[in-house]
């Protein structure tokens, strides 16, 4: 089975990847979803879920597809800024990289916004968070946005950012795609 590696930190927002690993997870996918951290502690979820990470920093497999970070409160916390040498590697290696809501804004913080289309919770939001970050003439307003490797999503693109990585990792698509995103986001499939 392919690994698909989840980032999880004290307060990690929970639903940002819930659409998306319950679909890469089905047994008939050939992926497998495994939670690493920056350590093996517990991590609690903004909802209260105690998630135990699989994979530490030092322990992260060698071969994965992706790695998805989900948002959340702990991404302005310096002991967090480890998980930069996972997302180097995932960049030295084009292993997709798939992150949502303030991890966009880790990944400002470390300069993998400034040459990649991308988005995030807003602009400005992105420049506080990220005061080096240089990348806004590749900032677009949308809901979710994948460029080469990267794939970046505002806290309220979940469903779209679900969208993204099924495409890219092969899960779903075509119109089997399309009915997915349909059923999500608008409720029914149509017609």
């Amino acid at each position: 089975m392919k690994k698909v590696l989840v980032f999880v930190t004290d307060g990690f927002a929970d639903w940002e990847a819930s659409y998306v690993t319950a679909e890469i997870n089905k047994p008939e996918t050939g992926y497998q979803v495994k939670t690493i951290a920056i350590d093996k502690d517990p991590k609690v979820s903004m909802g209260g879920l105690t998630v135990l990470p699989d994979f530490s920093l030092q322990g992260a497999p060698l071969e994965f597809e992706m790695l998805i970070i989900p948002g959340g409160t702990g991404w302005r916390e310096e002991k967090n800024q480890q998980a930069k040498q996972l997302v180097d590697y995932c960049f030295e290696h084009d292993i997709p990289v798939a992150a949502i809501c303030d991890a966009t804004t880790f990944l400002g913080i470390h300069g993998y916004l400034d040459q990649l289309k991308h988005t995030g919770n807003s602009l400005p939001y992105l420049k506080e968070g990220a005061p080096d970050y240089r990348g806004e003439e590749n900032y677009i307003a949308e809901q979710s946005v994948s460029d080469g490797c990267l794939i970046t999503a505002n806290g309220s693109g979940a469903v779209e950012f679900s969208r993204d990585i099924l495409r890219k990792l092969g899960v779903l698509e075509g119109e089997e795609l399309d009915r997915w995103y349909d059923i999500f986001k608008n409720g029914f499939i149509k017609k």
